[in-house]
């Protein structure tokens, strides 16, 4: 059977959980080999990240304490697209939140589903240039530090391990070959 043929057409729906961000559902679905089996599946609502590189060739990072992790991560600055926005309105609102600055240009870098084996998000990257200082209120539940670095050490931060969230490391390495880094 190829993958072309290899659906799986839902029996039945279980809400096991809705939230603020998050829904959780399970899912009776039927195998190609006609067995019934269940899914376990996070509905979260599509979002995007943004690389945004200031006029000196730094990547405006943000620091946060991310809980699911207990520890601080480096992060590209992401949140997610409000009901009524389009991606780009998204990505100038979460420039303005999280790094207080928004952008002569956008340029949508790519598209991707984060973690398809279990969730729905489908996150659109962008890479921000031409920055100007514009603040908007950040979240209430947000503590976020603005970093800094330099687009050159990029590379060496994600072999090594200082970035290590998957959205940040794809999107950082897309903006490279963009840029032309």
């Amino acid at each position: 059977m190829t993958a072309a043929e290899n659906n799986e057409p839902t029996i039945a729906t279980r809400s096991v959980f809705q939230g603020r961000i998050i829904d959780v559902r399970v899912d009776t679905i039927r195998l190609p080999n006609g067995r019934e089996t269940t899914r376990e599946i996070v509905d979260h609502a599509p979002s995007i990240c943004v690389v945004p590189v200031d006029g000196d060739g730094n990547v405006l990072l943000v620091r946060q304490y991310r809980k699911p992790t207990e520890s601080f991560l480096l992060e590209v600055p992401a949140g997610g697209i409000e009901e009524g926005e389009d991606p780009e309105e998204s990505t100038r609102r979460e420039l303005q939140e999280e790094i207080g600055h928004t952008a002569a240009e956008l340029r949508e870098l790519t598209a991707f589903w984060l973690a398809p084996g279990w969730a729905s998000e489908y996150m659109h990257a962008f890479l921000a240039t031409g920055l100007t200082p514009a603040v908007l209120d950040s979240d209430e539940d947000e503590f976020i530090d603005v970093v800094p670095v330099p687009l050159a050490e990029i590379p060496d931060r994600i072999a090594e391990g200082s970035i290590q969230d998957a959205k940040s490391v794809a999107s950082l390495l897309l903006a490279m070959r963009v840029l032309g880094v």
